[in-house]
């Protein structure tokens, strides 16, 4: 999942900036003064808005927590896990070169409008992604539609992919077949994510009528996108309305859900942007539940009934350096410099839950691919020290960004970690100057652009395939990073054609070690986010891609 927030999320917010101050405390009660005692109602918050009812236009985990109750993909993951499952489709095969996909469907599955679920509307919705024309193209409207498929039938900008969608045919009724033209290790797990999630034909027709329009950040998103009526999905619930003065979607069950119905009546998710906003609303009873617990609050809820189960180990966090920022960090004696002088091991055990682990290369290790012959880097001030006089960069200065206003599952306090960094880097007589930036726009904005030398980001998987994290970053160039190292770029791609799986998670190794000895940035660690519920909660399960089905919800 894509941990920089969207642009879609950031052209809503800067839009609704002015009508949102007027909404005061966002942890008061709703508007019927329901502190917790309805029981059709389950109250969940989040720390963003979303950005889209249409998942498709996303590439935030905010918006997909909503859309993945209403919306469902081809595939899914089993709840609670990382393994891929049937989602629409009740079976799936692909040819052995990896280019041909069949998906055998299920049957009698309606849309929230009514209309049936088949082959055809597999197709009408992958080739009307495939057809998006304008500002459709932009990465930050078809982040991932572009990470999967490519390009369009038709790219109009020379910076897009080259499409790897090739056609969608209905066989008969209930089998669809998606045609790639090469094989990719982004499948067939891009077939589980919520911006490939199927939507009605009927409802895809009124989307046709409007269009994103605008660039940058001046992108004005289609009403339909901004408001409940026209989405239509296959999932347990529908969206029923978006008050984004109350800074809350709320969805009704779908009763003609093709599977298990959703225990609860009424699903509503409201944005509290504090983490201490959040825990003070699940303690006054005014919610039921709330993400990225502080890892200093879970004892404290826990001593009081709460409950705060943990989710597994499937994020990285890291501290990126853009060379075309600072030359200085051209040199590799320079990066490996920054490496030992930040003490993670300190960071770790003091900001993190318990289940951190320091990361030693850019994926965790619960991610077919990681190797354990990587070159490593512990904490080693005087070797800091050292490496910076054979640089010739004793004297070092550098501007370190980091986000202010936010709180991630790999990055539970960012102000406090950027500190000891900090320290660390001044101890190895590194002049660091702080640069807090609001996370949206301004610091998403900043590290897309490489204006950086120094950055704090991180990553949790979309699904268990190691090019999933080392391709998002090391593919090609990226402004982020801000270098041309073709061993890097030809070493991580080694891996994305390659079918026979084997082959494919020994690649990544090679991938790992060939990033970790140039060392573009510096993986600092992985950690298991907690999740808090009321004390009267069944709760879902929890997942380790954040997925969690709210649909399992019931109350005591």
């Amino acid at each position: 999942m894509r941990i920089l927030k969207s642009r879609a999320v950031r052209a809503v917010t800067a839009a609704l900036a002015v009508g949102m101050i007027a909404t005061g405390c966002a942890s008061e009660r709703g508007k019927d003064g329901d502190k917790g005692g309805d029981k059709d109602t389950f109250v969940f918050a989040g720390a963003g808005d979303p950005g889209s009812l249409d998942p498709a236009l996303a590439s935030d985990g905010e918006t997909f927590r909503v859309t993945r109750q209403a919306f469902e993909a081809l595939l899914e993951h089993e709840s609670g896990g990382t393994k891929l499952v049937g989602g629409l489709a009740e079976s799936w095969s692909g040819n052995d070169a990896g280019t041909v996909w069949t998906f055998n469907l299920r049957k009698g599955v309606k849309f929230h409008d009514g209309e049936p679920f088949n082959a055809a509307a597999v197709c009408a919705n992958y080739d009307h992604w495939f057809n998006w024309k304008g500002t459709y193209q932009t990465s930050a409207v078809s982040y991932y539609w572009q990470k999967i498929m490519g390009g369009f039938a038709k790219n109009e900008d020379k910076e897009t992919p080259k499409a790897n969608y090739k056609s969608c045919t209905a066989k008969d009724e209930n089998t669809a077949v998606i045609e790639v033209h090469e094989p990719s290790a982004n499948l067939p797990g891009g077939f589980s994510l919520q911006a490939l999630a199927i939507h009605s034909p009927k409802a895809i027709k009124e989307y046709a009528k409007q269009a994103v329009s605008g660039k940058g950040d001046a992108i004005t998103y289609p009403k339909y996108s901004q408001e409940a009526g026209t989405v239509a999905g296959t999932g347990p619930y529908k969206i029923v309305k978006w008050n984004k003065g109350n800074k809350e979607v709320t969805l009704e069950r779908f009763d003609d859900y093709w599977g298990e119905k959703a225990k609860v009546k009424n699903l509503v998710f409201r944005t509290i942007a504090t983490e201490e906003g959040r825990r003070q609303a699940l303690q006054a009873g005014d919610v039921h539940g709330y993400d990225f617990v502080s890892p200093a609050d879970v004892k404290t809820l826990e001593q009081g009934g709460f409950q705060v189960p943990t989710r597994d180990v499937f994020n990285l966090f890291y501290v990126g350096m853009t060379q075309e920022k600072n030359p200085a960090l051209k040199k590799l004696e320079v990066r490996q410099a920054i490496a030992h002088a930040i003490d993670r091991e300190n960071l770790v055990k003091t900001q993190l839950p318990e289940g951190g682990k320091v990361a030693t290369q850019f994926m965790p290790d619960t991610v077919a691919g990681w190797s354990d012959k990587v070159k490593t880097y512990p904490h080693d001030t005087n070797k800091a020290k050292q490496l910076l006089a054979a640089a010739g960069e004793s004297k070092l200065k550098v501007e370190f960004c980091y986000p202010t206003e936010v709180t991630r599952p790999y990055m539970p306090a960012p102000q406090d970690m950027f500190e000891l960094m900090k320290a660390d880097l001044e101890k190895a007589g590194i002049t660091v100057t702080p640069k807090p930036l609001k996370w949206a726009p301004d610091y998403v904005d900043a590290t897309e652009a490489g204006a950086c030398a120094l950055h704090m980001l991180g990553w949790t998987g979309d699904f268990n395939d190691g090019y999933n994290f080392i391709g998002t970053w090391f593919a090609k160039y990226d402004k982020q990073w801000g270098f041309k190292e073709a061993r890097v770029f030809d070493a991580v791609n080694a891996g994305s054609k390659v079918g026979d799986p084997a082959q494919r998670v020994g690649a990544y190794k090679k991938a790992n070690e060939a990033i970790m000895e140039y060392l573009p940035g510096l993986p600092i660690s992985s950690s298991p986010p907690a999740i808090a519920f009321a004390k009267d909660v069944n709760p879902p399960k929890v997942s380790p891609l954040t997925q969690e089905y709210f649909s399992e919800v019931s109350f005591k």
